[in-house]
C-alpha cells in the first residue's frame, strides 16, 4: 500500500501513540492501533512475515521483498514507536514512583475508556458472548489478585515475558505492560530503558520477536473465525484487570514482604476506599486525571476515524 509523505507522518504519530500506550500498564497498543483505523492491517502485514517473504527475498530481490511485507509501514510506525518508548520511559517511572495514585487513576481511565470502546464493537450479546465476557472478567481478578514475587529472575525469564507481553501488546483489550506487571518483569524493562541498558533490552525485544511471529496466526485464526467471542473475552479482561490498577491500596496486616523479581521491596497491599488510604487520597485529582485518560483515548478513536 502506497502512501504519501503526510500518511506516512500521520502512521508514525500513530506509532508514538502506540509505543505511549505499551509502556504504561493501562492500555494495548493494540488497542490504539484497533481505534486508530490500522490494525488490519498491522495484522495482515506481521502475517506476511513468513518463509514464503524469504522466498520473495532471494527469487525476486530486497525490493519485492519490501513490498511483500509491507516494510514502508512498518517503518514508520515502528519509528513512532521506538521514539515514544525511549522518551517516556524515565518520565513513566518517575510518576509511579513520585505520584503513584494519580499515575494509577490515569491508568484506570485509559482501561474505562479502552473497554467501552472494544465493548462497542460486539454487535449482538448473545449468551455464549456474554459468557465469554464473565469469563474474562472473573480470569483477569483472579490474575490480578496474585502477587508477583522473586521466584523466577534471569535473561530467560525477561525472555519469556517479552514473548507473552507481545502478544497481550497486539491484542485490543490487554496492556502488554499490564502483563509485565503481573510476571514481576516491569520495572526491570522500564529500568533497561531508563538506562540504555543494551542487553536486557535485546534479550526482551528477542523475545518479542518469536513471541510476535509465533501468536499472530492464531490471532488472525481467532478474529475471522470467533472474532466477537474474543472481543468479549478481551473487554472482560480489562474490566477485571481494573482491581489490579485501583489507585487507592494499603498494607495488607502482618502481611510479609515481597521480594519482586527485580529486586524492589514492598508489602502486600490490598485495595482500599479512598477514605481508607493512608495518606492524601488526592480524590479530586485522581477523578481528574481517569477523566483526562477517557477523554484522551475518545478523542483518539475520532481521530482514527478520519481518513488521513
Amino acid at each position: 500500500m502506497k502512501r504519501s509523505l503526510a500518511q506516512n507522518g500521520l502512521l508514525t504519530l500513530k506509532g508514538i501513540a502506540m509505543g505511549a500506550a505499551d509502556i504504561v500498564p493501562g492500555v494495548s497498543g493494540g488497542t490504539i492501533a484497533f481505534i486508530t483505523g490500522i490494525y488490519e492491517e498491522l495484522i495482515s502485514s506481521i502475517n506476511n512475515i513468513n518463509l514464503g517473504a524469504l522466498k520473495v527475498l532471494r527469487k525476486d530481490g530486497l525490493k519485492a521483498f519490501w513490498q511483500h511485507v509491507n516494510g514502508t509501514f512498518f517503518l514508520f510506525l515502528f519509528v513512532g514507536i521506538g521514539v515514544s518508548v525511549l522518551g517516556l520511559a524515565k518520565i513513566v517511572r518517575y510518576l509511579l514512583e513520585n505520584e503513584a495514585v494519580l499515575t494509577w487513576s490515569f491508568f484506570f481511565g485509559l482501561i474505562v475508556a479502552s473497554a467501552i470502546l472494544i465493548g462497542k464493537t460486539i454487535s449482538k450479546w448473545t449468551i455464549p458472548v456474554i459468557t465469554a465476557f464473565a469469563l474474562g472478567t472473573i480470569a483477569a481478578m483472579y490474575i490480578t489478585s496474585i502477587e508477583t514475587t522473586a521466584s523466577v529472575s534471569g535473561n530467560w525469564y525477561i525472555f519469556i515475558s517479552g514473548c507473552i507481553a507481545i502478544c497481550a501488546m497486539i491484542l485490543p483489550g490487554i496492556s502488554g505492560a499490564f502483563i509485565l506487571v503481573l510476571m514481576g518483569s516491569y520495572h526491570i524493562v522500564l529500568k533497561a530503558l531508563d538506562n540504555k541498558d543494551i542487553m536486557t533490552i535485546a534479550v526482551f525485544l528477542t523475545g518479542c520477536v518469536v513471541g510476535l511471529l509465533s501468536f499472530v496466526r492464531l490471532l488472525k485464526f481467532l478474529f475471522t473465525k470467533y472474532k466477537e467471542l474474543t472481543i468479549a473475552v478481551l473487554t472482560g479482561f480489562m474490566i477485571g484487570s481494573l482491581y489490579k490498577v485501583w489507585p487507592w491500596k494499603v498494607n495488607v496486616g502482618d502481611a510479609p514482604l515481597v521480594v519482586h523479581s527485580d529486586g524492589r521491596e514492598d508489602w502486600m497491599m490490598t485495595n482500599v476506599l479512598p477514605q481508607d488510604f493512608a495518606g492524601d487520597p488526592k480524590l479530586i485529582f485522581a477523578i481528574g486525571c481517569a477523566i483526562i485518560a477517557l477523554i484522551l483515548v475518545l478523542g483518539l478513536e475520532r481521530l482514527g476515524s478520519k481518513k488521513a
